[in-house]
């Protein structure tokens, strides 16, 4: 399974972007499961949403659970994080990944997507 993320960018604080990740070259809706992660400079990448294979379960990070989204369409092979009153410590790279099982711990991902850059200016 190929990841490719998108959507990135700078943003004020308070304001909102919609990152999105299309999968390519696997079965995407049947047997995985997708999820959120992000990295700041000098920090180790942390879980931010994941989604089941329906989309009926999300869970969230508590950083960011009431401002945060992870939608899936798998008719389209995409998944999305609607990101709303971003702060500047939603400053990071934020992956996408693939799952068999759902799970919050990165080493239970083994497809990731290259990353796309948000940054938040206060």
């Amino acid at each position: 399974v190929q990841l490719q993320a998108s959507g990135g960018g700078l943003v004020q604080a308070g304001g909102s972007l919609r990152i999105s990740c299309g999968a390519s070259g696997g079965t995407f809706s049947s047997y995985l499961y997708m999820g959120w992660f992000r990295q700041a400079p000098g920090k180790e990448r942390e879980f931010v949403a994941a989604i089941t294979r329906s989309g009926s379960g999300v869970y969230y990070a508590d950083s960011v659970k009431g401002r945060f989204t992870i939608s899936r369409d798998n008719a389209k092979n995409t998944v999305c994080l609607q990101m709303n009153s971003l702060n500047p410590e939603d400053t990071a790279v934020y992956y996408c990944a693939a799952s068999l099982g759902l799970s919050t711990y990165t080493s239970a991902y083994a497809y990731w997507g290259q990353g796309t850059l948000v940054t938040v200016s206060s």
